[in-house]
């Protein structure tokens, strides 16, 4: 950021009166502009025993295969994004069961919710986002052509469960960084 966008003057980096990080400040107006994680929603849509994918037709990582998922719009709830974000990508309505993986991914500021959701019909189709889609079962997932790690962990955790004798799909917390050995599972 180079210039204010209350009035236009240059701004500087530096750590406001009060604060304990750096943050562009204006150097006439004193406006402090924030910059916080941006939210990305989405769905692990099931249908029967399989999951449907979506090989992304935009950057980045074109050609590859993840879940439908993107960043959430002012004015609606990371629900609503999640099923606004599926019915974008996937031409597919579904049925949100419950918040299942949570990432924050701090080296690119973001943080991902990915809901657990039901597809009651096997309806989906491509968009402008969107490639392809298909259902996948388990053997089928091409595990290296996914697009991001946040989406190869929620389909191994979502697998994993699944298999287990009670299945209860537990939300699951995950810090992601370079700096960290790929995946820290919080809880």
């Amino acid at each position: 950021m180079n210039y204010c966008s209350r009035c236009g003057s240059p701004v500087t980096l530096r750590v406001p009166t009060g604060d304990n990080r750096e943050r562009h400040v204006c150097d006439h107006c004193g406006q402090i502009h924030y910059q916080n994680p941006r939210i990305v929603a989405g769905c692990l849509p099931v249908h029967g025993d399989k999951v449907l994918l979506c090989r992304r037709a935009i950057e980045p990582r074109y050609g590859y295969w993840t879940l439908p998922a993107g960043y959430m719009e002012n004015g609606e709830s990371t629900e609503d994004a999640a099923l606004r974000e599926t019915l974008e990508e996937a031409c597919a309505r579904v049925e949100l069961r419950q918040l299942y993986t949570m990432t924050s991914i701090i080296h690119v500021n973001q943080v991902q919710l990915i809901y657990l959701a039901d597809l009651p019909e096997a309806r989906f189709g491509s968009s402008e986002e969107t490639l392809e889609t298909r259902l996948f079962s388990e053997e089928e997932i091409p595990w290296d052509q996914l697009a991001f790690t946040t989406i190869r962990n929620a389909l191994r955790f979502y697998f994993a469960d699944r298999a287990a004798a009670d299945p209860s799909f537990p939300l699951r917390h995950i810090a992601l960084s370079p700096e960290l050995d790929e995946l820290v599972l919080i809880n």
